[in-house]
């Protein structure tokens, strides 16, 4: 199977919808609208929240999409501004890098298409659309997982490993297997 990657818009928004219901709501519901939070907020629908962000351009990531069209994952990205909430983020604090000018917050790929190449796709696309809004500073918060075993469904910020073979450099540690990765990305 073959894969392409769409920026997430209007346009792929039912695609990305679809994905997330056939899904039950990813992550109990999350929505992939955690990462746009300080801190969760369970009175607000996320559906509707996550839309309206996509809709106005305050949501951004890099959708896969398998032969036949179908959304298969994303790796969610985004100005720190547009995603505050971090994982491990007292620790991050307490000797902060300085501020990229995007993150790398989350990725999903569907159970049936797991270690099929849907992560890879979905950060060089993430990374491709990096570059055409100018580019520069890019971190993330993956975790190790070399000489452990760790479920796939925990690994929503991708691994270490993942992002040292598209040229980040690991940093400092934030959690048990936590690091923070980056990379500067020339413009398009």
């Amino acid at each position: 199977m073959t894969f392409t990657t769409k920026p997430l818009d209007a346009s792929t928004w039912d695609a990305f919808a679809e994905l997330v219901e056939r899904n039950n709501g990813i992550f109990g519901g999350c929505w992939c609208i955690g990462f746009h939070l300080e801190r969760k907020d369970w009175t607000i629908d996320y559906r509707s929240a996550k839309e309206e962000q996509v809709r106005s351009d305050r949501a951004h990531a890099a959708l896969v999409l398998d032969d036949h069209g179908l959304a298969q994952g994303w790796c969610q990205f985004g100005s720190p501004a547009e995603l505050p909430g971090i994982k491990h983020r007292r620790e991050y604090d307490k000797d902060a890098p300085p501020l990229p000018n995007w993150r790398i917050t989350c990725f999903y790929v569907d159970p049936k298409h797991r270690r099929q190449g849907v992560a890879r796709a979905s950060l060089e696309g993430a990374l491709d659309q990096i570059a055409q809004r100018g580019g520069g500073l890019v971190e993330a918060i993956p975790e190790v997982t070399d000489g452990r075993d760790a479920p796939g469904r925990f690994l929503f910020s991708a691994t270490v490993e993942l992002f040292e073979d598209y040229g980040f450099t690991r940093g400092r540690q934030v959690g048990k297997h936590a690091y923070v990765v980056s990379r500067h990305i020339d413009p398009a």
